[in-house]
């Protein structure tokens, strides 16, 4: 099943966040793999193979990506992203409860596919990864 579905990386070190993504992933009947990474560092880790950490395999083809982290923060692991040749095409959603014009001004100089803001009602919530799912079922039939 897992090779069927495209898989996702979520970037976020706040507990709550992390269970209500899982909780709209349900609530939508969404069943692509998820993974977890709880800081920037963590991620790059996961998506590379090191700092002791297997390499995810299949990688994600698409990353939800909170900015404000300990350890190493969205826009820098963006960087980092954008700037690896293996990663640089990933599809990249920011989630942050950040609404400052510099930091969206960044992620999209970045290339993200999109800036989604916390805290969102949790209907709203599930409405936005609704039209992830839409997002991530179209690359999966490409």
């Amino acid at each position: 099943m897992s090779e069927k579905y495209l898989h996702i990386l979520l970037v976020e070190d706040d507990e709550v966040d992390i269970k209500n993504v899982q909780r709209a992933f349900k609530k939508n009947h969404i069943s692509n793999p998820l993974h977890i990474a709880r800081n920037g560092l963590e991620a790059l880790e996961m998506l590379r193979g090191t700092g002791g950490k297997e390499r995810l395999n299949p990688l994600p083809k698409v990353i939800l990506l909170d900015l404000n982290m300990p350890k190493m923060g969205g826009l820098e692991f963006l960087q980092e992203v954008r700037e690896d040749p293996e990663l640089r095409t990933l599809s990249v959603f920011v989630m942050t409860t950040s609404d400052e014009e510099s930091d969206k001004f960044a992620a999209y100089n970045l290339n993200v596919a999109g800036y989604i803001l916390k805290p969102l009602s949790f209907e709203r919530f599930v409405q936005a990864v609704s039209i992830l799912n839409h997002y991530w079922t179209l690359c999966e039939q490409l």
